[in-house]
C-alpha cells in the first residue's frame, strides 16, 4: 500500500512564460503555413460556459447537466507578423495600405509554456498549446504622447474558437503536449511539424493527426 508524501524531491511543479509563438492562417480548415510570432508576451485562456443546470424532484435536488464549454483567450503582444492583419479584420490593397472592417480570417496558433520544479528549474520541461479554428473581436488601441518615462505600447486581442473534431472524443479547440511525459523523439517530430524544417515549411496539424503523431 502506497502511503502518500507530499512536497517530495522533484515534485514541486510549476508552470511560467510564454515564448515560440507561431501564427497559423486558416486555409479551408487546414493550417498549411506558420509565421513566427515576433512580440507575443502572453496568452491568457479564459474558458466559459460550462454552466449547472440544476433539475429538481421530491422537493430536492435531482441531478444536474452541465452546458457545452466554451474557449476564450487574450493575446497580449508588442507587434504581430504581416499575416495577423486579414485576421484583425484588415486587408492590404497596395503596401503600405491597411483597410479595416474586412471580413476577420480563421487562423490557428502555437505557443509554449515552461515547466519548472525544485530540482531543475525552469529547465524541466514545457508545453506546446495547440489552438484550432479562432476569430479575434475588434480590440481598442491607445497611442500615448511620449514623455520622459517612454514605455512600448502593447496590444491586446480577444479571441474565440469553434471546436475541431476529434476521433473518439469531444471536440476540441486546445491540445496540451508534456514535454515531460511525451517520448523526445515524438516530440520532435511534432515540433518539426510546428516550425518546420530544412526541407518542408511549417504548419499545423489537426488534433487526429497530432495524436496520431505521437502515437506512431
Amino acid at each position: 500500500m502506497a502511503i502518500i508524501t507530499w512536497d517530495a524531491d522533484g515534485k514541486k511543479l510549476y508552470e511560467l512564460g510564454c515564448d515560440r509563438g507561431v501564427l497559423y492562417p486558416s486555409v479551408s480548415g487546414a493550417y498549411p503555413l506558420g509565421v513566427p510570432w515576433n512580440g507575443l508576451s502572453s496568452v491568457t485562456q479564459s474558458p466559459s460556459g460550462a454552466d449547472e443546470n440544476e433539475f429538481y424532484a421530491d422537493n430536492q435536488k435531482y441531478g444536474s447537466i452541465r452546458g457545452a464549454e466554451k474557449f476564450g483567450a487574450t493575446i497580449e503582444c508588442y507587434t504581430y507578423p504581416d499575416e495577423w492583419k486579414a485576421c484583425d479584420g484588415h486587408a492590404t490593397p497596395t503596401p503600405g495600405v491597411s483597410l479595416n472592417l474586412q471580413t476577420r480570417k480563421a487562423f490557428g496558433m502555437c505557443y509554449r509554456s515552461k515547466i519548472g520544479n525544485d530540482t531543475d528549474g525552469i529547465d524541466h520541461g514545457y508545453k506546446l498549446n495547440l489552438i484550432f479554428n479562432c476569430t479575434s473581436s475588434p480590440s481598442e488601441r491607445a497611442h500615448n504622447s511620449i514623455n520622459d518615462s517612454p514605455e512600448a505600447g502593447t496590444m491586446s486581442f480577444e479571441i474565440s474558437s469553434t471546436p475541431v473534431n476529434v476521433t473518439g472524443y469531444g471536440s476540441t479547440s486546445l491540445l496540451e503536449i508534456d514535454s515531460t511525459t511525451v517520448p523526445p523523439a515524438k516530440l520532435k517530430l511534432l515540433e518539426a511539424a510546428l516550425y518546420g524544417t530544412a526541407d518542408k515549411e511549417p504548419y499545423l496539424p489537426l488534433p487526429d493527426a497530432v495524436i496520431a503523431m505521437l502515437k506512431a
